[in-house]
């Protein structure tokens, strides 16, 4: 018989329960953008959302019916591949779960905003002062599911899959080069388009560190651990810094 604490890592990272995990903060997330912003014409939202609903919308449909129908279908294929892992589905990991994700978040607070910002004098919460509490809670989570989903499951998986070709299938070497790539291009991202970051190296730096905690948190433990992580980590800077 496994050891439970054996039990509980192997399992978490599973597939099932990332997305259990993960779709409070896309539902909580999508509820509090239509509260806080009632003016269709005026939301703000995580640019990797907004990415993705540029594309529905480009097709001509409601984006967020479009995209809960995404979320429902994806969740009832998951649900459907992962059966087997349903049946014996342990409902006192997910607390579990978020006190873990807790942990990672104020291990990343404490490296990526206290240890980088003594060494370049930079604040964490400093672009977004303008917006209501409720928007910033928002947000928070947004970016955590939507950043995590692009940055850590597609680019991560996608850049994987390049450099094993390159690397002649050597999975360390691979591994090692997406997560630092993927981290360079989460901070690049930034600064591009003209909702973009001024350019400086502090804040690049700052968040390639902040990209790289997370690539490593993802790879070891899965995307619902890292998500959780992210939300709680932006969360922690807007609120209790």
């Amino acid at each position: 018989m496994e050891k439970p604490i054996k039990t509980y890592f192997s399992d978490t990272k599973n597939l099932l329960y990332s997305f259990l995990i993960s779709l409070p903060l896309f539902l909580t997330y999508e509820l509090l953008i239509l509260i806080s912003q009632p003016d269709a014409s005026q939301i703000v939202r995580i640019s990797v959302d907004s990415w993705f609903k540029s594309i529905f919308a480009l097709l001509g449909v409601n984006t967020v019916s479009i995209t809960l129908l995404v979320v429902a279908l994806f969740g009832m294929f998951i649900l459907y591949k992962e059966r087997e892992q349903l049946r014996r589905l342990r409902f006192k990991f997910f607390p579990m779960m978020i006190g873990e994700a807790t942990l990672y978040a104020a291990i990343v607070t404490l490296i990526a905003t206290f240890f980088i910002s003594m060494i370049f004098a930079i604040s964490a919460n400093e672009t977004i002062s303008t917006l209501s509490g409720l928007q910033k809670f928002a947000l928070s989570l947004g970016a955590g599911l939507y950043e995590e989903l692009f940055f850590r499951v597609i680019l991560v998986s996608l850049l994987v899959l390049v450099f094993k070709k390159i690397f002649n299938n050597k999975n360390w070497a691979a591994m090692t080069a997406a997560i630092i790539l993927s981290a360079l291009l989460f901070s690049m991202v930034h600064y591009i388009g003209s909702m973009g970051d001024p350019f400086t190296l502090s804040s690049f730096a700052y968040r390639f560190v902040f990209g790289l905690m997370l690539n490593g948190i993802y790879v070891w433990r899965g995307f619902g651990i890292a998500a959780w992580t992210h939300a709680l980590y932006d969360l922690m800077v807007l609120f209790v810094l």
